[in-house]
């Protein structure tokens, strides 16, 4: 069995952004010569995340919306977290959204149904952040 680990980096220009890394994971698997076996993605920041779904932009914007609902980014003082920084609706969205994703490799392949695909969620962005993604397998 080999290994394989890569970090991709992200800058988000808001603060909340959705990026499909579908083909940076892609890309990730060609180099790592992979052709059975599992690939880890996961975010490397507490107010990241990395989810499996669709690519459609209603969808997204749910997603904001409920997101929102859920855990407001202001007042920022109805948080006990919010002090020195202003993110504790971050922290939050990310438990709900998750931390990471584990995909089958077969024939090389991402093995996804129809229309999944592999997201990067910034919950608190405007500055450099990364996920890891460890292959394994032969």
């Amino acid at each position: 069995m080999k290994s394989y680990r890569k970090e991709l980096w992200f800058e988000a220009k808001k603060r909340r952004q959705l990026f499909n890394i579908t083909p940076q994971v892609q890309d990730c698997l060609a180099e790592s010569g992979t052709r059975e076996g599992l690939v880890l993605v996961n975010a490397m920041h507490i107010t990241a995340s990395v989810f499996i779904n669709d690519d459609e932009a209603g969808l997204h914007a749910d997603y904001e919306d409920w997101l929102e609902g859920l855990a407001p980014e202001k007042p920022y003082d109805r948080y006990r977290h919010n002090g020195y920084e202003d993110n504790a609706d971050a922290h939050l969205k990310r438990t709900i959204m998750g931390r990471e994703v584990v995909c089958a490799i077969t024939n090389g392949q991402l093995d996804f149904g129809p229309w999944e695909q592999i997201f990067y969620y910034e919950l608190d962005g405007k500055r450099k952040k990364r996920v890891l993604v460890k292959i394994i397998g032969e």
